[in-house]
């Protein structure tokens, strides 16, 4: 047969009631084990004491001496033998004759028969204590002679029976399961009032659903690529998962420390710091674009921030390109419709009869577009920076700006590192020539230089302009995300020279702004280039090694 199985608490108060029952039961059944028996053990003797002692008492006494000097003992010994036995709460006073015949005994049909016991040591002049089974059930009881000079003229025995004695222990026994009901009861009451607090603290979870809510917590830490940061009230980072790691560039020891000690920018720093929420802000770290979101997490009082980030880089990247392109295609399409306005006016002069100016206005057109390909590609044979500077001085006419690629500037092809990729050079060269542009246009014979050389194992970039200038107060907060002097615009303004910076500086280079000579900007950018190894120098004819070995 199949025992009924006991349903298990879920809740956590629940499993510490029932351990703290279990533990409470298991204190007390053995507590209650070792009363009952050393407090028997205790009371055996000292049932043994009281009885000796009344025995002595009686058998001292003149009164018993002179009664058993008597025809008839009984009648004076057994009223006596019953007071005794009611004054000394014992159960009974039994007086004999050395021959173990009673005259006294609790039941008077017992008088005159044989006492069941052991009398034969106090027959011989010594007392003593035995448990025996009587005529009156399992009793304590002690024996001792009555003794006249040399002669034992009698023997009293008085005894307590066992029952009273398990009646006493089952007394204390009993008090003690009423003090563990008491402290069960307590310990239930603190228990409920634990539980409550801590339903309140952990939202009604128990134990289990708290594990597997710490098992998701885990894996969800480690499976999302975005960066997760979360500060306490005092901005001290409290947990941070891989990707923000990786982000911020930090090692796992950041646990405990505080925001201002992690080293980052002066903006990011100032926006985790920062108590009011923050939505999609762009910071920039020494290699990354991060778009950052902070949001406080309150609970009456201020408990902390969960932060979140996502790397942008390779996405702000792409957008530059993006608008590159874009440019290249607003450029185009008006170089189309230019190139459609010449083509009716050449078709519109071979109509009318006039071939040879019909050629003569084409040939110039094209010897003009060519004229500047030539200068370009003259100057930088260099693929991408060649690509770059075309698309560039068409978006550049279409602005009514001048693009001019200076005559010091020569930069063969295959030269640049593989390290550097084309899509750096677009991002620092572009952002360059478009902020350059931004200045220069509307100026009085706006014009962009571009000067690009290498010099001492280093990319020599340099972009000026016509513009205003840059006070020399603001040279490096030019560079600082969200710095511009223009009005910020649908995506924002004050982003490109921070990109340019960062890129410039992940390659372990420089960027600087100075006073132009035309008293615009001037804006340079220097990269160090590999090294490579010189070649050995011959060994004269003097210090070649003759075949077949040396000195």
């Amino acid at each position: 047969m199949r025992l009924p199985r006991v349903p298990r608490p879920r809740s956590l108060a629940g499993q510490l009631f029932g351990m703290q029952a279990v533990l409470i039961a298991v204190l007390v059944a053995g507590y209650a084990l070792f009363t009952y028996v050393g407090d028997r053990s205790q009371a055996e003797e000292a049932a043994g004491r009281q009885a000796m002692a009344v025995a002595r008492s009686v058998a001292d006494s003149p009164s018993v001496h002179a009664a058993i000097g008597t025809a008839n003992p009984t009648a004076e010994l057994q009223p006596y033998s019953l007071r005794v036995q009611r004054d000394t709460r014992v159960d009974f006073v039994t007086i004999m004759d050395p021959r173990g015949i009673r005259w006294t005994h609790p039941e008077e049909k017992q008088i005159g028969k044989h006492f069941l016991g052991h009398i034969g040591p106090a027959l011989r002049g010594t007392s003593f204590t035995e448990t025996f089974t009587g005529s009156l059930g399992a009793s304590v009881r002690a024996v001792t002679p009555i003794k006249e000079g040399e002669r034992t003229i009698g023997l009293v025995s008085s005894g307590i029976k066992v029952e009273a004695i398990t009646e006493r222990v089952q007394d204390q026994v009993t008090a003690l399961i009423w003090v563990a009901t008491g402290a069960l009861l307590l310990g239930a009451v603190g228990t409920y009032v634990i539980n409550a607090r801590l339903r309140r603290s952990t939202h009604g979870m128990n134990a289990a659903e708290l594990s597997r809510m710490h098992d998701y917590h885990q894996a969800a830490l480690h499976a999302v690529r975005e960066g997760l940061l979360m500060l306490d009230g005092q901005f001290r980072v409290a947990l941070m998962n891989d990707g923000g790691r990786e982000l911020l560039g930090t090692t796992n020891d950041v646990v405990g420390r505080s925001v201002a000690e992690l080293g980052l920018p002066a903006p990011l720093t100032g926006a985790l710091l920062s108590a009011e929420p923050r939505v999609d802000e762009v910071h920039l770290t020494d290699t990354r674009v991060l778009v950052v979101n902070t949001s406080p997490v309150s609970g009456g009082e201020r408990r902390g921030t969960v932060v979140t980030l996502r790397d942008v880089t390779e996405l702000q990247s792409l957008t530059g390109e993006l608008d590159s392109e874009r440019g290249f295609t607003q450029a185009l399409r008006s170089q189309a419709h230019e190139a459609a306005n010449r083509l009716h006016t050449v078709v519109s002069l071979i109509e009318l009869g006039r071939a040879e100016e019909a050629v003569d206005f084409a040939t110039a057109e094209l010897e003009l577009a060519q004229a500047l390909t030539d200068e370009v590609i003259s100057a930088v044979s260099e693929p991408v920076l060649a690509a770059l500077l075309l698309g560039k001085a068409a978006q550049a006419n279409e602005r009514g700006v001048e693009l001019v690629v200076s005559e010091d500037s020569g930069i063969d092809d295959g030269l640049l590192p593989a390290s550097l990729t084309p899509r750096d050079l677009v991002t620092v060269l572009g952002n360059l020539i478009d902020n350059a542009m931004d200045a220069a246009q509307g100026t009085a014979g706006a014009c962009v230089t571009v000067t690009a050389f290498t010099e001492e194992s280093a990319l020599v970039l340099r972009v000026a302009d016509t513009g205003a200038g840059v006070d020399p107060a603001h040279a490096e907060q030019v560079f600082r995300r969200g710095w511009s002097t223009k009005p910020a615009g649908p995506g924002g303004r004050g982003l490109g020279l921070a990109l340019a910076r960062q890129t410039v500086s992940r390659h372990a280079g420089t960027l600087n702004v100075r006073e132009g000579t035309d008293g615009g900007a001037e804006f340079e950018v220097r990269l160090p280039l590999p090294t490579t190894p010189a070649d050995p120098a011959p060994l004269l004819p003097s210090e070649t090694v003759p075949p077949g070995g040396g000195a």
